[in-house]
């Protein structure tokens, strides 16, 4: 094999390496779109199957816009999930040392506790 056909080799992989991903890509947006009906959506799977270097260039053309926004909706909303569990998973246990201060200073304004105990909570939740 010569250097030539080495190149040309990768250059055929590296097509169809973008092919199969615009594919697949193409693929899981059409799946996940909610306002496509099942015969639509069947009828682009096969359009793509039967033309598929038109079929993609077509569905490109028609629903590109829509593809990056639907794209950009999921991405927000598994941030938005990714915040609401670290909010949640942060919020529990002991709160924080803040929290765990003030729970402590009440405690001591209210006589539950003395002084050497609120100072060792103190130390206790800084440390």
């Amino acid at each position: 094999m010569e250097f030539g056909e080495f190149l040309l080799s990768l250059l055929v992989i590296f097509f169809m390496i973008v092919f199969f991903m615009i594919l697949f890509s193409i693929l899981v947006d059409l799946f996940r779109s909610h306002d496509l009906s099942g015969w639509a959506k069947a009828g682009w799977v096969l359009v793509i199957v039967i033309l598929p270097f038109l079929g993609m260039l077509i569905y490109l053309i028609a629903r590109g816009q829509g593809m990056t926004e639907r794209s950009f909706r999921r991405a927000e909303e598994q941030q938005n999930e990714f915040d609401r569990y670290v909010k949640n998973v942060a919020g529990s246990g002991s709160g924080g040392a803040a929290q765990e201060i003030a729970h402590a200073k009440q405690l001591l304004d209210s006589g539950a506790i003395s002084q050497e105990e609120y100072d060792g909570i103190k130390r206790k939740a800084l440390a």
